[in-house]
Order: C-alpha cells, then sequence, then structure tokens
C-alpha cells in the first residue's frame, strides 16, 4: 500500500461470521434462525437479493456477511459461546485501504521515465531476475484483488482477462489507477508498446477482482468475497495490495486466518503488503491486517539500494506479525489507467504484485510448488539482504532460472 496515514474505521452494522467448513448447509440453517432474515450465497445471489437484508454465504472459503442490529449480534455472540458448532468466530468488518488521497504520483511523460525508459526492463524486474528466467506464469492463475483494471489499456489488448466487480454501483473499470499499476507488475507484458519491460508474468492467466472502490478502499467482505471468487476459479495466487494498520500488540483476524489455511487447502496462494506505516529511522510499525495472518505470505518493500524502505512495516509480533519476503516497492513503474497509461510510484503494494508474479514463474517451472509449498519456495529462493529479518524476512524473492 503506498504510504498512508489513515487509521482502520470499524464497519458497525456488519460483521464477519467464521462457519465450519464441513456443515455449509448446518451453518447456514443457524445463520437463518438466529437472524431471521434470509441467508443466501455469492455465487447465486442476484442483485436485488443483495439488496436486502440477508445474510451473504462465501460458500468456497465458509464466511458469511452479517449486516444486523447490536441485538442480533449479540445473539450469535451467545449462541457460539454456548457451543453452537455451527458459528466458530464473529469479528466486526473492517475498512482496508489502498492508495490515500494525495499519494498519487504524477506520472510520467511517455517515454521519459527516467533511466528506467533507457533500460529494457525496470528496476524492479531485473532485481527480482524475472527478465533472465525462461518462465512467463503461463498456464498459471494470478488474482488481482484491487480497485480493478483499465480494461482499455493498451498492454491489456488481447489477453483473456476475468473480471469481476464486488464494489456495489461500480465496475471493473478502475478509476483510482491502483489496481491497474498492481496488476502490471504482476502480469504485465514482457514487450509493452512505449516503456521497459515493468511485468513479471506476462503470460499469466490474470484474474481481476474489484474489492476496493475508486476512492480506494473497501470493507473485509468485499475482499473475502474476492478471495472465495478467486478459489472458485482454481486461481493458484492472490494478490492483495490493500490493508489497514494494527496498533503494537494487536492480534491477527481469526477469520481471516481460517480464510487463509482454507485457501491453501484449496491450492491458493494469499499474498499481502505489509503495510506503509513505518517512518524509519524515527518509527516503525507492525506488519497490517490482513498480512499480519501466519498462513498469509506479508510483503515488504525495498528500494533501488536493496535497503528496506523507510515507509515499510516490519515483524514487530510473534505468532504471525511477521515479514515473509520483500520485494522492489520504490519508485515503481507500471501501468495506469488513460489517459497517463504509466505511472510511477512507491509502496508495499508494489512490493506485492512482484512477488505474486515470481510466485507464478515458479508454479509454473515446478508442477508440485502449490499453495504452502510455492510460499516456502519463495522463501528458500530469496536473495538474503543486508536487513534484517524483521524488516525484509528472508529476503528479495528471485525468479527461477533454468537448471
Amino acid at each position: 500500500m503506498p504510504s498512508t496515514q489513515s487509521t482502520a474505521r470499524v464497519a458497525a452494522a456488519r460483521y464477519l461470521v467464521l462457519l465450519r467448513p464441513d456443515d455449509p448447509v448446518g451453518g447456514a440453517r443457524a445463520l437463518a434462525e438466529l437472524t431471521q432474515v434470509t441467508v443466501i450465497n455469492r455465487s447465486s445471489a442476484t442483485t436485488a437479493e443483495r439488496a436486502a437484508p440477508c445474510v451473504l454465504v462465501f460458500d468456497r472459503i465458509g464466511v458469511a456477511r452479517v449486516q444486523c442490529t447490536e441485538q442480533t449480534r449479540q445473539r450469535l455472540v451467545d449462541a457460539a459461546a454456548a457451543g453452537n458448532s455451527a458459528i466458530l468466530a464473529i469479528e466486526p468488518e473492517r475498512t482496508v485501504y489502498a492508495i490515500a488521497a494525495g499519494a498519487r504520483a504524477p506520472a510520467p511523460a511517455r517515454g521519459q521515465a527516467g533511466r528506467q525508459a533507457k533500460a529494457s526492463a525496470t528496476w524492479g524486474v531485473h532485481a527480482v531476475g524475472a527478465d533472465a528466467s525462461p518462465y512467463t506464469g503461463k498456464g498459471i492463475r494470478i488474482a488481482v484483488l484491487d480497485t480493478g483494471l483499465d480494461l482499455s489499456h493498451p498492454d491489456f489488448a488481447g489477453r483473456d482477462i476475468v473480471s469481476q466487480s464486488f464494489v456495489e454501483g461500480q465496475p471493473v473499470q478502475d478509476g483510482n489507477g491502483h489496481g491497474t499499476h498492481c496488476a502490471g507488475i504482476a502480469a504485465g507484458p514482457a514487450a509493452p508498446a512505449s516503456q521497459p519491460r515493468y511485468g513479471v508474468a506476462g503470460e499469466a492467466e490474470l484474474y481481476v477482482g474489484k474489492v476496493l472502490g475508486d476512492e480506494g478502499s473497501g470493507g473485509d467482505s468485499g475482499i473475502l468475497e474476492g478471495i472465495d471468487w478467486a478459489v472458485e476459479h482454481g486461481c493458484h495466487i492472490v494478490s492483495m495490495s490493500l490493508g489497514s494498520p494494527v496498533q503494537p500488540g494487536q492480534g491477527y483476524s481469526a477469520v481471516f486466518e481460517e480464510v487463509a489455511r482454507r485457501a491453501l487447502a484449496a491450492g491458493t496462494l494469499i499474498v499481502a503488503a505489509a503495510g506503509n506505516e513505518s517512518h524509519r529511522p524515527e518509527s516503525v510499525a507492525p506488519v497490517g491486517h490482513p498480512a499480519n495472518c501466519p498462513s498469509i505470505l506479508a510483503v515488504a518493500a525495498v528500494d533501488e539500494q536493496l535497503r528496506v524502505a523507510p515507509f515499510s512495516c516490519a515483524g514487530l509480533e510473534g505468532d504471525g506479525g511477521e515479514v515473509n519476503v520483500a520485494a522492489p516497492g520504490v519508485d515503481i513503474l507500471s501501468s495506469w489507467p488513460a489517459p497517463e497509461l504509466y505511472n510511477s510510484i512507491s509502496g508495499t503494494s508494489m512490493a506485492t504484485p512482484f512477488v505474486a508474479g515470481v510466485a507464478a514463474l515458479h508454479a509454473q517451472a515446478d508442477p508440485d510448488a502449490r499453495a504452502a509449498r510455492l510460499g516456502e519456495r519463495l522463501a528458500q529462493s530469496a536473495r538474503a539482504l543486508q536487513d534484517s529479518a524483521r524488516d525484509v524476512g528472508a529476503g528479495l524473492v528471485q525468479a527461477p532460472s533454468e537448471t
């Protein structure tokens, strides 16, 4: 996420309910009885059904979004406390963010992106070794959950892109820029028309889920719905350049942790931005939500000197909350919605799709490298850096070479 001072807000009327994965019918029945509203599945819900009071179930990951009064919420809490086996956990929905107002950098003129424009590839692509790798991500599915994509961008012309919006009233078309930038890093073409190569896995199958609005924010439930959709489509990697800050000592979300475990069991690795709340050297902030979940790969950002970025959050907490790997995240050139078409911005948001793209290359190179094993492969093959594991985890992710 590009650097932001924003504080997470809690959506008072919406809650996340974790259900038993082996009894979705029983969970839906229990919720219907406790809430007295219609229970519908995400995959079959109509727009009209979503607009009415309902419990929306993300059936692939076993989570429900409940919009209810405090009285109803208390009934759910009491039921869970009394041993209702259908309900495992209840949490208030958080607000998560991508790019903050005022953090948008001016777009470079076409063909004038500094010394990057003179190179065959950007410094980030060079740093992770993608330009020297024989792999392209072909056959691997990457889901980018963000603010959408400029579907008319010339660098994505002719690509068979699967997309869906989970933001009410907004199409997939990116009105922010953040999503187009991240999608470009993960899976932009190897030979864009007017810029150096900025994408890692140019032949990966790209799935774009709009889970953040054009203003750059959204709710937990939209993120979970996007994960549910990605798992349903058999995506091997989910890239999430989003999150919200946590306070020192604050634990991770039990709902997101269990969802990440269920995604791994389904063959899907989730990669997320560590956050941008640090102001090094004066202050260092902990890895944010949801990257602080142990089963989600948390990504830090490094600069062109391969030192941790001043804004990058660190692994200050035990039992989750650690940084797993690092990737380029300072002055990163990538795609941007028209009319600019290209932009250079910074953040752990930019580092995250580098990791997703490199993961796709490893997944193509080794059919056995999937889910948790893919995450292990990324850490094992990472390049050691000067900064500590607290700041950069196992180090800088590296693309596979031909062996």
